[in-house]
């Protein structure tokens, strides 16, 4: 007896669900949990304990549609060069999910919502500095910075940085030195961050005519200035000890995990230099570790009686 054959239909997923996965991929999900992720322990340490659960709360809600909007700004301006690169063939404005039009309206009508959401729940001077982060990385690096030179991910790294400013000004309403440490943690990051991915994806860059570090200089130079950036950034890590007070758990976790980070820059630099097959991968997912674990020490450290 031959077995029973379904003949149900396999239907595509509904327009309406397609459109709402296609927005979401618009405003980059895993851009916005990495900001995020260094957002909260910000706001545990400018308020040297547990800040209220809404305040957190809604910081992180308008934090997450500020960086959504300057996504979709960024895909909608870099769509020319979406279409040529294999890393962002699935973007909604390259598969046509989403017109131009559409991603416009969203990027603008989003942008425009966390910048009244973070003044009406937090207050003015995190709403200000969210509407200058969307315009940092919107104008300064896609339409500036990106197409024109080498160093478009350093200066253009500044947007990312802005989410410590906005979780700290939140709790207090105003700046100070320990969230300009942790701003420029994460500014001499982002270089031996993103380099090594644009190791991986060198061509695609060079198809789409983006003068990445990678494109324009050979692995032992890019390799190099990973280094160096690496050794910055754990040694401005180091630079918040003093200004913040900070324990042994974060001491610990600085010196640990930024030599581990130092080490894995080492080697790829090495790998490089001999000619031997580099695996730049290794060290973009390592730098997310390494952020990880300082951001998690940063807002643990001011739980601790030490």
């Amino acid at each position: 007896m031959q077995a029973a054959v379904d003949t149900r239909e396999v239907r595509p997923p509904s327009t309406l669900r397609r459109k709402a996965a296609a927005y979401l991929a618009l405003t980059k999900p895993r851009v916005i949990e990495l900001l995020l992720v260094v957002t909260a322990p910000t706001m545990i340490l400018a308020q040297q304990g547990l800040p209220s659960l809404w305040l957190m709360l809604a910081t992180l809600i308008g934090g997450a549609m500020s960086a959504g909007s300057a996504g979709a700004f960024n895909c909608y301006i870099d769509r020319d060069i979406d279409r040529v690169m294999k890393r962002t063939e699935n973007r909604p404005l390259v598969t046509g999910e989403l017109t131009d039009r559409e991603a416009l309206v969203f990027a603008y009508g989003l942008g425009a919502a966390s910048i009244a959401w973070l003044w009406i729940f937090t207050n003015w001077v995190a709403a200000a500095l969210s509407l200058a982060a969307i315009l940092l990385y919107v104008v300064f690096y896609s339409i500036i910075l990106k197409r024109r030179t080498a160093q478009n991910i350093v200066w253009g790294g500044i947007a990312g940085c802005m989410p410590v400013l906005i979780g700290w000004a939140a709790v207090t309403g105003s700046l100070d030195w320990a969230p300009f440490i942790l701003f420029l943690i994460i500014f001499l990051w982002t270089p031996p961050h993103y380099w090594p991915l644009s190791m991986k994806y060198k061509d695609d860059y060079a198809a789409a005519g983006v003068p990445m570090l990678a494109v324009v200089r050979g692995r032992a130079q890019v390799g190099l200035q990973v280094i160096l950036y690496a050794w910055a950034t754990v040694a401005c890590s180091l630079l918040l000890i003093p200004i913040a007070d900070m324990g042994l758990v974060y001491t610990a976790t600085a010196l640990v995990s930024g030599g581990w980070f130092i080490y894995e820059t080492h080697r790829l630099y090495h790998l490089a230099i001999h000619h031997q097959q580099v695996s730049p991968m290794r060290v973009f997912h390592g730098s997310i570790v390494y952020l990880s674990l300082v951001f998690l020490a940063v807002g643990i450290d001011p739980l601790l009686p030490f």
